[in-house]
């Protein structure tokens, strides 16, 4: 009886030291070094505001809004054409390069004569960037003119 008394006392202290073994608080440290976002192997547009909104505006006013953007890439940046969906709205754009990590921008010129309610123009941009087509918007809610 004592042997049987001996070996449950043996098996359960056993059990616990290895319970305290594996229920011990084991806290892991890494350092994650903090990297740069890589910079795109070409050149890259990057726009600070793809879309505009006028607001509302009177029948027949002529607004412009410029479109800052970024060459992020590592490459020059060449804009081959600029797009818009109607004669209404008459982009400008820079027909130099733009070299990597410089700015520049593309004036919307648009012209609300005989337009009436909401409005929005997507003006498309075709250059070199890796993105390939962009596109940027304005919109407006034209009201007639009193």
């Amino acid at each position: 009886m004592k042997k049987i008394l001996l070996w449950g006392l043996f098996l359960f202290l056993g059990s616990t030291a290895a319970m305290a073994q594996t229920t011990q608080d084991s806290t892991l440290t890494a350092v994650v070094p903090v990297v740069a976002p890589p910079v795109p192997a070409g050149p890259s547009i990057v726009f600070e505001e793809p879309k505009h909104d006028f607001g509302t505006i009177k029948q027949g006013e002529v607004v412009e809004y410029t479109f800052k953007f970024t060459n992020n890439g590592s490459k020059p940046l060449v804009i081959s054409n600029v797009r818009t969906t109607c004669g209404c709205t008459v982009p400008t754009w820079p027909k130099t390069p733009i070299q990597p990590g410089q700015s520049a921008d593309i004036t919307a010129h648009f012209n609300s004569a005989g337009k009436l309610g909401k409005q929005n123009k997507v003006i498309t941009i075709d250059s070199n960037a890796l993105q390939g087509t962009t596109q940027v918007m304005i919109a407006t809610t034209i009201v007639a003119a009193q």
